[in-house]
């Protein structure tokens, strides 16, 4: 096998770190089984930013290999798979193939399209949409194929204005990427997150708290990123002339009706839909799991008299790649806590750094990873276990620092190779016009900066306000 240049660079400093691991009485202060982890660690770290090998059987490999050589047990290994949270997605994805099968997102995004009347509200009203469809998909390249009927209907009404239609490809991805954080189920980083603070802090956030935290922060940097793509790519005349979307241009790109009456499983979709999502903001009143509550519903929702789906569609549409490797990098988190590694890691910074400084590192350093690490959930496992044990020692409350560590990771916007959903819009079917690299250069030059510094406002005004102190100590 030829190797290019980076990967043998990133192969290089791999063996090179493992070879500095092995020799006796380099690194004082750390055992054995820390040197093992933190040797598979960087091994599995650099294939995932160099090696083109599936993410999945990095993680798989890497946790094989530290069970193998005892780090981990087996029912630690094997446990991770059976968590309320992968529970939690996989049952969310059936109900998301229930909504998927009746249409209702088509719907709902026609109901708020059509009723644009200039080029900025036509811009919002499609922001709204996309923010609202991260309660109903759990993952972001899922709502991108969802999301691409609705923009080739939208870009075949504004045939005739095609910088409109660029402009409308940057937004979907863009919105569709920074508003995952409004939901707990809204991107597989978001579990690993949970698993890591729940493993290493014993603090469980749920559903509800997500939302709590994550909703506002969703809402204002999707419209405010909304704005930077609208004026980024378009002209002042581009946005002066009315718009105009008729429901027969977005029928033609639907397989469902976009209009009229619903239809009865319409109808018992959306009920079963706005009851498991109260069930789940509702969870510190009736105390039942939020992964309980999605697998009564993902039952409904497959049921022969009332489903809308098939249990096997509905399990056909579960990513089981993304949820084995949550399930290993999340082992490999355990791991890297449990054996000193990540202790050992962060050890050495320096004292007495302001808490403030501290999170704006965190948020530069996940703002700019995907830079490197192409997977959202692959900046997680590797950021945020070393995330939470650094801010102990920082003196930093490790939710509120993790928290803005992967909220500032879904930020991945600059090459269109970054995130899927950038990539599925950058080549669409049929012809449609779409944005060239620069174009997604231009709005990363301005969207990263504007994410990065509102992240580091929420956790250090608005998250305080909402329950998650900055600092430790003030932790009730």
């Amino acid at each position: 096998m030829n190797l290019s240049l980076r990967q043998t660079v990133w192969l290089c400093l791999a063996l090179s770190a493992c070879a500095v691991l092995a020799v006796p009485g380099t690194a004082p202060g750390l055992g054995g089984e820390a040197r093992l982890t933190l040797a598979v660690f960087a091994l599995a770290t650099c294939a995932w930013i160099a090696a083109p090998v599936d993410d999945t059987y990095i993680a798989l490999g890497a946790g094989l290999a530290l069970t193998v050589t005892g780090v981990l047990s087996a029912d630690t290994l094997f446990a991770t798979l059976g968590d309320a949270t992968v529970w939690l997605l996989i049952c969310a994805f059936v109900l998301a193939a229930a909504v998927t099968r009746t249409g209702l997102a088509g719907r709902a995004a026609a109901f708020l399209v059509t009723g644009a009347r200039s080029v900025r509200q036509l811009v919002h009203l499609t922001t709204a949409a996309l923010v609202v469809t991260a309660f109903a998909v759990p993952a972001t390249s899922g709502r991108a194929a969802l999301a691409l009927p609705v923009f080739l209907a939208l870009a075949r009404s504004l045939a005739d204005r095609r910088r409109l239609v660029v402009m409308l490809a940057l937004l979907f991805p863009t919105v569709i990427l920074l508003s995952a954080v409004a939901t707990l189920i809204g991107a597989g980083a978001h579990l690993i997150t949970v698993g890591v603070l729940l493993e290493q802090t014993g603090e469980s956030i749920g559903f509800a708290r997500w939302l709590v935290l994550g909703l506002p922060l969703a809402v204002v940097s999707s419209h405010l990123a909304a704005e930077a793509v609208l004026l980024t790519t378009t002209r002042r005349e581009d946005r002066r002339g009315p718009v105009k979307i008729t429901l027969d241009a977005l029928q033609e790109h639907s397989a469902t009706p976009v209009s009229g009456p619903l239809s009865p499983p319409e109808q018992r979709c959306l009920l079963l839909l706005c009851t498991v999502v109260v069930l789940w903001c509702a969870e510190p009143l009736h105390g039942v799991s939020p992964a309980v509550v999605a697998l009564i519903g993902a039952v409904v929702a497959s049921s022969p008299a009332l489903g809308t789906v098939r249990m096997k569609d509905g399990l056909r549409s579960v990513p089981w790649p993304m949820l084995l490797f949550m399930a290993a990098t999340t082992a490999m988190g355990v791991a890297l806590v449990d054996s000193g590694a990540a202790g050992w890691l962060v050890g050495g910074m320096p004292g007495g750094v302001p808490p403030w400084a501290f999170l704006a590192v965190v948020v530069a350093v996940s703002t700019a990873a995907h830079l490197v690490l192409q997977s959202r959930s692959a900046r997680s496992s590797v950021l945020v276990p070393l995330v939470v044990a650094a801010a102990a020692g920082a003196g930093v409350n490790p939710v509120a620092a993790a928290l803005a560590s992967t909220a500032a990771a879904g930020f991945c916007h600059t090459l269109p190779a970054s995130a899927k959903p950038v990539a599925l819009f950058a080549e669409p079917p049929d012809g449609v016009p779409t944005f060239a690299p620069r174009d997604l250069l231009r709005l990363s030059a301005v969207l990263a900066p504007l994410s990065a510094a509102l992240v580091l406002l929420f956790a250090l005004v608005v998250w305080p306000l909402l329950g998650v102190p900055v600092l430790l100590e003030s932790q009730p």
